[in-house]
Parts: C-alpha cells; sequence; structure tokens
C-alpha cells in the first residue's frame, strides 16, 4: 500500500503546471527558430563587411557598400536575371504539364492510381544525382539523349555545354524531377473537389471547356497557389541541379543566386559579397512569399463569402 503511495507521489512529483506546458511543448520549435536565426543575422552583419578569407586581417565594416557596388555590377544583374528567368520558365512549364497530368489521372482507378504513384519516383531522386544521370545521357560522345538527338537531324548537339542550350537542358532536369509534385498536389485537389457542380453540369449538357475554366479552374485555384509557391520558392533557390551539371557555366550563362554566391565564397573567399547575394535572395523569396499567401487567403475569404 505504502509503495502504491509513494508511487503516486512520485508520479505527482513530476507532474507539469498547465501554465507551464505550452511554453514546454513549444520549447523544441523555439530552439529551432533560434538555430535558424543565428545564421542568418550572422551572414547579416557579414554581408555588410569587406571581409575575404584570405586577408582576414583587412576584416572590417563597409556599411552597406557590397550592396551599393551591386548596381553597377554587370554580373549581380545578370544572376538576377537568370533566376528569374529559370524560375519562371521552370514554374511555369512543371505547372502546365503537371495540371495535364493531374486531369488525365483523375478518375479514381487502379491503373491510374499505379500510374500515379510511378511517376512519383523521379521525385525520390536526389537532384544532385539526378543531374549526373542526365549528364551522363546528355554527353555528345556516348549519351542516349545524344544518340536520339543525332537521329532527327541534331548532329552534334551540345546540350548543357553550350551557352544557347545550357538553360533548356537545366530546365529539362528540373521539369523532370519536380513535374510529379505539382501533378501529386493538384491530383489531390482535383479529386477533393465536391461532385455536385459537374454532376449538374453534365446533366444541363454543358460543354466541357466551359466546365474547365468557369467550374474546375476557379476551385483548383488554391491548390494551384500552393504548388507554384512552393515550386517557386524552390526554383528561385536552386542549387543542386545547375552545379552538378554546368557549375554555372558556360560562362555566367547559369550563375543563379545560389551559385553565384557559393562560387564567391568557396573559390573567390569574398565571404562579404557571397552573404550580400543570399540577403537579396531571401528578400525576393519572402516577398514572393507573401504576395501568394495574401492572394491565397484572398481566395479563401472569397470561397467563404460564396458558400
Amino acid at each position: 500500500m505504502a509503495s502504491v503511495t509513494q508511487s503516486g507521489a512520485g508520479t505527482r512529483g513530476f507532474r507539469i503546471s498547465k501554465r507551464v506546458l505550452p511554453y514546454v511543448l513549444s520549447l523544441p520549435a523555439l530552439l529551432v527558430c533560434i538555430g535558424i536565426l543565428i545564421p542568418f543575422f550572422s551572414a547579416v552583419i557579414y554581408s555588410f563587411q569587406r571581409y575575404r578569407l584570405s586577408q582576414p586581417w583587412a576584416r572590417q565594416f563597409n556599411w552597406g557598400e557590397n550592396y551599393l557596388n551591386f548596381f553597377t555590377d554587370s554580373g549581380f544583374w545578370n544572376t538576377l536575371r537568370v533566376s528569374l528567368l529559370y524560375a519562371g520558365t521552370t514554374v511555369i512549364l512543371e505547372l502546365l504539364l503537371g495540371l495535364g497530368i493531374a486531369l488525365l489521372l483523375q478518375r479514381r482507378s487502379t491503373v491510374n492510381n499505379f500510374i500515379s504513384i510511378m511517376l512519383l519516383l523521379p521525385l525520390m531522386t536526389a537532384p544532385a544525382l539526378a543531374a549526373l544521370m542526365w549528364k551522363l545521357m546528355t554527353n555528345p560522345g556516348f549519351g542516349i539523349l545524344s544518340y536520339f538527338a543525332s537521329l532527327i537531324g541534331l548532329e552534334n548537339f551540345r546540350w548543357a555545354s553550350s551557352p544557347d542550350t545550357a538553360l533548356l537542358t537545366v530546365v529539362l532536369v528540373d521539369i523532370w524531377v519536380y513535374t510529379p509534385f505539382i501533378m501529386i498536389l493538384l491530383l489531390a485537389g482535383l479529386r477533393s473537389l465536391p461532385t455536385q457542380p459537374f454532376e449538374a453540369a453534365a446533366l444541363d449538357g454543358v460543354p466541357r471547356t466551359f466546365v474547365f475554366f468557369r467550374i474546375t479552374l476557379p476551385m483548383l485555384t488554391p491548390y494551384i497557389l500552393t504548388a507554384t509557391l512552393f515550386r517557386l520558392l524552390d526554383s528561385i533557390q536552386q542549387f543542386d541541379i545547375i552545379y552538378a551539371m554546368t557549375q554555372g557555366g558556360p560562362g555566367d550563362t547559369l550563375t543563379v543566386f545560389q551559385v553565384e554566391a557559393y562560387l564567391n565564397f568557396f573559390q573567390s573567399t569574398n565571404v562579404g559579397r557571397s552573404a550580400a547575394l543570399l540577403i537579396i535572395l531571401w528578400a525576393i523569396t519572402y516577398t514572393l512569399s507573401n504576395v501568394f499567401i495574401k492572394n491565397w487567403l484572398r481566395l479563401r475569404e472569397r470561397a467563404r463569402g460564396e458558400a
């Protein structure tokens, strides 16, 4: 009897007050937040310094000189242009392909479910490994894609080794890897839409194009915005595919923000400029995410009002 009492007393001794419990439960998230903020603010401080690893004795604050130099730096504007072009091209093409595949697989069946699972296989491949695989397939000497290109008259097609086709090549790799991500999100959205509007349209003999543009697409817009936001933020920060295939070349053809910052840090040892590039990239992604989230909230409020 005493042991039970002692056991009960011991158990009561480990109880946490209801006032303290929320803080204890939020402690892991707080630690993660601190782990994110420390490198972030360190990068902010570095971005305001003239700091090279090869010249540590010359380290000093330059109070925004790194950012001011970007306005007259053609390399920075090329980086901005390439990053936005790459992100816009990949997201638009992946969205169109993902939506088309999702519409084809919308009906629930064993075959469609199997195909949707198989289409997810590229997404399970590490982007760097996928890039190396495509690098082998596009090798002008023995690549199978180069062989197929020669069959249609494209002899000695240089793929990623030519400034004219390097962007096309890495965009193809990105599409192959990440289109399944958009496809699965939109497929889940299509299968969760209410059936009543579509049944009513079928009874009234409404054309399919009208149903798609006036019923399906508006109801699917929140899912499209969500998929676009995720892919846009990921594409504008792309590093693995581009660096594994071209290291940012040929020349500065594919020096997106992450690649340019990497080269500035590890090759030029220019920590200040590298940090400033990453802070500008953060500002761009922050702005884009706010725009998309505000539009998503506006659409949700409109849907609630119509309901």
